[in-house]
C-alpha cells in the first residue's frame, strides 16, 4: 500500500497493539526517516504506560500517533504501521500543552485541571486517556502529589481502568510500576557521547532517570554563563541529593548504630546537616531557609485552650513576628 500503510484489524476488546507506528504528518514533514515505535496497551495488565524521557525525545510525538492511529482505524482508514490490533473506543481523551485563557481569567494550571477534571468524569473503561505532563504548571510538590493522585484514581477507580498513556518529568512516579499492577515504565531512549546528546526517538521499556533540560537550553540559544552557572547548580543539587540518600540509608541501618566516617563526609559537607527539603520528601531546594519564628509560634499553640482574648493576645504576637522577618 502506498505510503507503507496497513490494514487495521478492530476488536471489540479493549487491546490496541501497534508494530512499528508512525505519525501520519509529522512523518511528511521530515527529511529523514522517521523511527517508528511500538505500542501495547490493554486493561488488564498494560493499562497505564508511564512514559519518561528528555526534553525533545519524542515523548508526545508517540502518544499523540497513538491516539491518531486509533481515530484513523475507527473511521475506516488505513493507518502508518506494519500491524495494527484495535480494541474499540468509545472516546478519545487528550491533556496536552499548556495555554492560558485570558477573556476567562483562567491561569494555565486552572485550564490544566478544567480539562483533566472533564476527562476523568467522562471517561469510562473503553475510553483512551492521553495525559501529557500534568501537574507541571503548579509547584514541583504540589504537581507531582497530583500526578501521581491521577494515575492513582485512573488505576483504581472501577468505572475507569481505561488505556492510559501519560508523560511525565516526575521521575519519582517510576516507583509507581512497584504499586500498581497495570502500570508499566516506559522512556524515550537518547544516548550523551562526549558531552553530546543524540536523541534516539525510541520507546524502550523502563524509568529513565534524567530529562537533559540543560543541554535542550544550550540548544535553544540560552547565553553560555547561563548554561555554565546551571551546570554547576545542577552539580550541587545532586551532589546534595546523593549525600541525603546515604543518610537515609544509614539511619534505616539500624538503632543506636554510629555512621561510618566516610558516610558522615557529605553531611559535613553540608554544614552537618542534610536540607530541611531532602529531610521531608527527597526533593532539595536551591535554598535553605531558616525555620520562621512566627510558624514555629504557630505550631505551639492550641487553639482550644485559647479564650478569645488570649487568641486576639497571640494574634498581635505573631503579627510582630511576621512583620520582623
Amino acid at each position: 500500500v502506498r505510503g507503507r500503510y496497513t490494514r487495521p484489524r478492530l476488536y471489540e476488546d479493549t487491546r490496541l497493539r501497534i508494530v512499528a507506528g508512525r505519525h501520519p504528518v509529522v512523518e511528511q514533514t521530515l527529511d529523514e526517516q522517521f523511527i517508528p515505535n511500538d505500542a501495547t496497551l490493554d486493561t488488564e495488565e498494560n493499562q497505564i504506560l508511564l512514559v519518561t524521557g528528555p526534553n525533545m525525545s519524542g515523548k508526545s510525538t508517540v502518544m499523540r500517533q497513538v491516539a491518531l492511529l486509533v481515530l484513523m482505524a475507527q473511521i475506516g482508514s488505513f493507518v502508518p504501521a506494519d500491524e495494527a490490533e484495535i480494541g474499540l473506543v468509545d472516546r478519545i481523551f487528550t491533556r496536552i500543552g499548556a495555554q492560558d485563557d485570558i477573556a476567562t481569567g483562567q491561569s494555565t494550571f486552572m485550564v490544566e485541571m478544567t480539562e483533566t477534571a472533564a476527562l476523568l468524569a467522562q471517561s469510562t473503561r473503553r475510553s483512551l486517556i492521553i495525559l501529557d505532563e500534568v501537574g507541571r504548571g503548579t509547584s514541583t510538590y504540589d504537581g507531582m502529589a497530583i500526578a501521581r493522585a491521577i494515575i492513582e484514581y485512573i488505576h483504581n477507580e472501577p468505572r475507569l481502568g481505561c488505556r492510559t498513556l501519560f508523560a511525565t518529568h516526575y521521575h519519582e512516579l517510576t516507583e509507581l510500576e512497584q504499586a500498581l499492577p497495570r502500570v508499566k515504565n516506559y522512556h524515550m531512549a537518547a544516548v550523551e557521547q562526549d558531552g553530546v546528546v543524540v536523541f534516539l526517538h525510541e520507546l524502550r521499556r523502563g524509568g529513565a532517570d534524567r530529562s537533559y533540560g540543560i543541554h535542550v537550553a544550550e540548544l535553544a540559544g540560552i547565553p553560555r554563563q547561563v548554561i555554565r552557572r546551571a551546570e554547576e547548580l545542577l552539580a550541587e543539587l545532586e551532589g546534595r541529593r546523593d549525600a541525603t540518600t546515604q543518610l537515609r540509608a544509614v539511619h534505616a541501618g539500624g538503632d543506636g548504630v554510629a555512621a561510618p566516617a566516610g558516610d558522615q563526609a557529605p553531611a559535613a559537607r553540608l554544614g552537618g546537616r542534610a536540607p530541611r527539603a531532602a529531610a521531608t520528601n527527597g526533593q532539595l531546594s536551591l535554598f535553605d531557609v531558616a525555620p520562621s519564628p512566627a510558624l514555629e509560634l504557630l505550631k505551639r499553640l492550641n487553639i482550644n485552650e485559647l479564650t478569645p482574648l488570649d487568641a486576639l493576645n497571640k494574634l498581635y504576637e505573631l503579627q510582630k513576628l511576621a512583620a520582623s522577618e
